[in-house]
């Protein structure tokens, strides 16, 4: 089972477009929890986790840390509200966390994100992201991220929230 940590910044409504996306994996038996990241105290957003069983941090920085600190499972998946995990995600996550050791602990999603995203992948460190699976050690900094495994799971943004 992993713990899925999602980062509000588009509000509540992005936030039940992302939480609706993970119905299949919740009874599929591979989401076990979530934890909710928001700059600032919110009654909705608040309700909305009260509503499906996740756990609300407000911090201001909203780190993956910080998520990492409070989520039960040792493998999280990061996304932002408004990702929507496309078709075959939940095969594709069990196998990998299945038989994936903690030290390699980083997996991404594919993402189409246009000219932009292809200059950003090209330079980008292997810094943990929305659209990652990663261990929890990792985000603790117990154990040093290797480059992230490309994963052939796609995840695309709710064209709503941009």
């Amino acid at each position: 089972m992993i713990t899925v940590l999602v980062r509000v910044t588009h509000g509540p409504e992005a936030l039940a477009a992302t939480l609706s996306a993970l119905v299949p994996a919740v009874a599929a038996g591979l989401v076990g929890d979530a934890v909710i990241l928001s700059r600032r105290q919110d009654g909705t957003l608040a309700k909305v986790a009260d509503a499906v069983g996740a756990s609300l941090m407000v911090a201001e920085e909203m780190s993956w840390a910080e998520g990492a600190r409070t989520a039960r499972r040792d493998w999280l998946l990061c996304l932002d509200d408004g990702d929507i995990p496309q078709e075959d995600w939940i095969r594709i996550l069990d196998r990998f966390v299945a038989l994936t050791p903690p030290e390699r602990g980083l997996a991404r999603f594919r993402r189409d994100t246009g000219m932009a995203g292809l200059l950003r992948r090209a330079f980008a460190r292997s810094s943990v992201r929305a659209g990652d699976l990663v261990h929890r050690r990792i985000l603790l900094h117990e154990v040093k991220a290797r480059a992230p495994v490309r994963l052939s799971a796609r995840i695309e943004r709710d064209p709503v929230f941009g």
